[in-house]
């Protein structure tokens, strides 16, 4: 199971061409693709119109969603502070999308590089010629 980050949603939306969106549609057609709640709401809050929401909430509502639980609250916290205490902050969204993708044994598709920093977390790469 793959989690899209933000980051790979924005083109899905923006651009038809982008290989990101290939990439979400083979991940979707092979039912591979997971949704959570923080990427559902940055997603959202970024909308200019009620109808560009309606078209996210009716392209994800379809997908298997992953709940965010007190243990995952707890793993976020936990691997927030053991990253700042390498020198390394980040966003507290995508910490929380690695301790959700670490929880359920997920990838994550994103193209925020700083997601290399978190130990134990396993990147979705596109085949060749699907995304970046």
């Amino acid at each position: 199971m793959v989690i899209a980050d933000t980051s790979t949603w924005i083109p899905f939306f923006t651009d038809p061409g982008s290989p990101e969106k290939r990439a979400i549609d083979v991940l979707i057609d092979a039912e591979e693709l997971v949704l959570v709640g923080i990427v559902l709401a940055e997603l959202l809050q970024g909308c200019r119109t009620p109808n560009e929401s309606n078209e996210i909430v009716s392209t994800l509502s379809g997908l298997r969603f992953l709940e965010t639980t007190f243990a995952t609250w707890h793993k976020a916290g936990e691997l927030s502070a053991s990253l700042r205490r390498r020198g390394i902050t980040l966003p507290l969204s995508d910490v929380l999308i690695a301790s959700l993708a670490l929880q359920h044994r997920c990838q994550v598709y994103a193209l925020d590089p700083h997601f290399r920093e978190i130990p134990g977390l396993v990147l979705y790469r596109p085949k060749s010629g699907i995304g970046r």
